[in-house]
């Protein structure tokens, strides 16, 4: 079982195997980086549904916030598909290995998919929406006053963020680095023209206007 005691404003980790073999996994397979960044996440995505009076399963949730950046990993840069799917892909198999539901499953490779894909997933089930809006939160800063001063601190807290706007550009940058045709009109193709040198994003409008097609 997961040893995870803290509560904060009426939420905390899920104390459960599934969570608590999350949790192993992804702190194992990650940077220590990324392990904080995930578990903000979920606290942030946690935090907002309950401000918002969203029904959510808290252990798919979890899942979706733990696993939603390890397609940045290094044994990934090499697969060629967006890292969004490799870490959804990961979590699939994960939460298959364990016996959750289909429907549950669908919902937690969803919300890492369309993790990074804005105006999409705060139309969808509570769990797809929420690993988005801590994604959002942790990273972006958006809707910064949702969320009191008392609740960022007690998050931070447990999971402190030194230097994290720059470092977490730079693990972005890293992870799609090697396949940067992933990026093409998603986040991404921004890190990448800022940290690699000679990249040049894929343009919308002139790949329609270079297709096959005569007119």
């Amino acid at each position: 079982m997961s040893t995870d005691a803290t509560e904060i404003s009426g939420v905390s980790v899920p104390d459960t195997k599934l969570a608590a073999e999350a949790t192993e996994l992804v702190r194992d397979a990650t940077e220590e980086l990324i392990y904080h960044h995930s578990r903000r996440v979920y606290w942030f995505g946690a935090l907002r549904g309950r401000r918002r009076g969203l029904d959510y399963d808290p252990e798919l949730l979890y899942v979706g916030a733990m696993f939603h950046d390890l397609g940045l990993g290094e044994r990934f840069h090499g697969s060629g598909r967006r890292f969004e799917v490799d870490g959804a892909d990961e979590a699939r198999a994960f939460l298959r290995s364990h016996g959750v539901p289909e429907d549950g499953v669908r919902r937690v490779w969803t919300a890492i998919a369309l993790h990074t894909t804005p105006g999409v997933p705060e139309y969808m089930e509570p769990e797809v929406a929420l690993v988005t809006a801590g994604v959002e939160y942790d990273v972006l800063g958006l809707d910064h006053a949702e969320l009191s001063a008392e609740e960022r601190d007690a998050v931070t807290a447990l999971h402190p963020r030194p230097g994290f706007k720059r470092r977490i550009l730079r693990a972005f940058a890293e992870g799609v680095a090697a396949k940067p045709e992933t990026t093409f009109g998603n986040v991404k193709a921004d890190v990448l023209a800022h940290y690699r040198p000679g990249f040049r994003r894929g343009d919308f409008v002139e790949t329609i206007l270079a297709s096959p097609w005569p007119e």
